[in-house]
């Protein structure tokens, strides 16, 4: 058995179970913020759907090279990927978890295509929708590396409290400036959030017997070869595209991207798939919330905006109170 995978046996400690709440809500605010660069980006080389498919390559791959480096430069890390070359060809590992990086990849691309036009705001209301319902899915079904964790009646209000809490803000915006153009580009990030809950579930997997290293090289590059194929496509359509802009901070969002799939990949197993997706969604919500208020030069978000962000926090604390019971219980 490989370190990663004598690692992943042993519980999480109490230590390990309350560290990783920050660093979960730190990976939702990474994805806000990617949201905004990318969008940015995609805005800059012409706010057309070829610009922001560009914008996802660009993330995407300056995110490739940097894990790529990072993994390939320890032997313990190549040692992984052998290691998750066995356990597929076994089973134990099936074929389709190494597809994770597809709906990681449908995010980046969703960033590019709708941010300028729907804002960071709607855009994380949008994924967290299809996040948040889907999280209790993946759960139910096992397709984690921690296994099946029943639906119960607090997870379902956890769950709940999250899909209020988006359905809020997205009125909000949607009241204010509600256009069939915004309703059916919503659509494209509420489709991506839903396929992040598997992403973390499948990342979870590899992680357990590969490392987080390994599952993160294994994502990007899958995301990256997707992402490709239909950009190559668009850019024959319409590849009328401006210079790429200058300033340094729009190429971070390979950075962030990687820096989120890491940590999914590390503490997906720690409170499973549904806590980790709350304390995404409500790391991601607020922080779209501080984008909007602080950066934004016209923000969308009002008083109902800021209760809902709050109301996010409520279902991360139903779910945590329920994961410590049944941590407890289990022990």
């Amino acid at each position: 058995m490989s370190a990663a995978a004598t690692a992943a046996a042993a519980p999480p400690s109490r230590f390990v179970r309350l560290a990783a709440i920050p660093a979960m809500l730190g990976a939702g605010a990474m994805i806000a913020v990617q949201a905004q660069i990318n969008g940015r980006l995609a805005t800059d080389l012409g706010g057309t759907a070829s610009a922001g498919l560009t914008a996802a390559v660009l993330a995407f791959g300056s995110g490739l090279l940097l894990v790529a480096v990072i993994t390939l430069s320890t032997r313990a890390r190549r040692a992984g990927i052998a290691g998750l070359r066995t356990a597929v060809r076994a089973g134990t590992v099936p074929k389709v978890a190494l597809l994770g990086g597809l709906a990681g990849a449908s995010l980046v691309a969703a960033q590019g295509l709708t941010v300028a036009t729907i804002g960071v705001a709607l855009f994380s209301v949008a994924v967290t929708a299809g996040q948040s319902s889907s999280s209790l899915a993946v759960d139910h079904a096992g397709l984690g590396p921690g296994g099946r964790v029943p639906w119960s009646p607090p997870r379902a209000l956890a769950a709940a409290c999250a899909v209020a809490a988006v359905g809020l803000t997205a009125g909000e915006r949607l009241v204010e400036s509600f256009s069939l153009t915004t309703a059916g580009l919503a659509l494209l990030p509420l489709i991506a959030g839903a396929g992040m809950a598997v992403q973390a579930a499948f990342n979870g997997r590899v992680s357990a017997v590969a490392g987080p290293w390994v599952s993160s090289l294994n994502n990007f590059v899958v995301g990256f070869i997707g992402l490709v194929a239909v950009w190559a496509v668009a850019f024959v359509i319409d590849h009328d595209l401006d210079p790429l802009p200058h300033q340094w901070y729009l190429y971070l969002g390979g950075v962030l991207g990687l820096g989120f799939i890491w940590l999914s990949a590390a503490l997906v197993r720690v409170h499973g798939v549904l806590v980790l997706g709350l304390c995404v969604i409500a790391g991601q919500v607020l922080g779209a919330l501080v984008i909007e208020l602080v950066i934004s030069d016209d923000p969308h978000v009002g008083p109902v905006g800021v209760a809902a962000g709050g109301l996010t926090v409520v279902g991360v604390l139903v779910a945590l109170w329920q994961s410590s019971h049944a941590s407890q219980d289990a022990g």
